[in-house]
């Protein structure tokens, strides 16, 4: 295992996504918002795996939250 890596659990990529849809049903446009303080509140508590799962919590609320890209069908 690489360095650093050994501790973090493995959370799916569908779960983080359930929890991003999750967040944004409960608080709309400030979902991101919501993520990031959850973040910061676990970097506080010395929780470096939690900050972690937030942060990819945070970056798929953008993900979802973005306007569409692309040509219209």
């Amino acid at each position: 295992m690489a360095k650093g890596f050994d501790r973090i659990p493995m959370i799916s990529h569908l779960d983080i996504w359930r929890a991003a849809n999750l967040l944004i049903r409960q608080h709309g446009d400030d979902a991101e918002l919501a993520a990031a303080r959850r973040a910061d509140l676990m970097l506080e508590r010395g929780d470096l795996e939690g900050q972690t799962v937030w942060k990819r919590i945070r970056r798929s609320i953008v993900e979802l939250q973005a306007p569409p890209t692309g040509p219209a069908h």
